[in-house]
């Protein structure tokens, strides 16, 4: 198991290729260039419309989402860079469902593809709940480079880690 968590399950020679750039303190360099600005969106009526953005474009015939914002209580290490939860609630004697969507506080400095990133995942779990083909298939269908840039923002998280090691 290697020593980056986030990296978990990736082939080894791209963890090696990674371990090589922090070894080297290149990593920054290496995330930096390809990803050298951070998004604007940060407060949670930006994330919002932020977000319905891409639902209106992508997924306009799917229920409403209810709340939308960043979360500061989500943990990253136990893989919750975002989540996506319904709510159910007796309303008489019906049963209501909310949708809500919660990203990790953390991507409020972060370039604006790994927000995006985490946004069609989160979307992309109004449609399918689990990790399947069709989960995926939705995710680069909303985003064709969805794996390139889970696999940066994975590496990202990673150089934020390092960061906290040398504070």
């Amino acid at each position: 198991m290697s020593s980056l968590p986030y990296l978990n399950g990736y082939p080894p020679n791209l963890i090696d290729q990674i371990e090589r750039l922090i070894d080297n303190n290149k990593l920054a360099q290496y995330l930096f260039s390809r990803y050298p600005q951070n998004h604007e969106f940060k407060n949670d009526k930006q994330l919002r419309e932020y977000v319905l953005t891409i639902k209106d474009r992508y997924l306009k015939k799917s229920n409403a989402i209810s709340k939308i914002q960043y979360d500061n209580k989500l943990h990253v290490v136990k893989n919750a860079l975002g989540t996506h939860t319904y709510v159910s609630r007796i309303h008489g004697s019906k049963l209501k469902s909310k949708n809500e969507i919660r990203i990790s506080s953390i991507f409020k400095l972060a370039p604006e593809p790994f927000l995006n990133m985490i946004t069609v995942h989160e979307l992309a779990h109004v449609k399918e709940l689990e990790h399947n083909k069709a989960f995926y298939k939705l995710c680069t269908h909303m985003l064709p480079n969805y794996h390139q840039l889970e696999f940066d923002t994975r590496v990202y998280l990673t150089y934020l880690e390092t960061q906290k090691g040398e504070n």
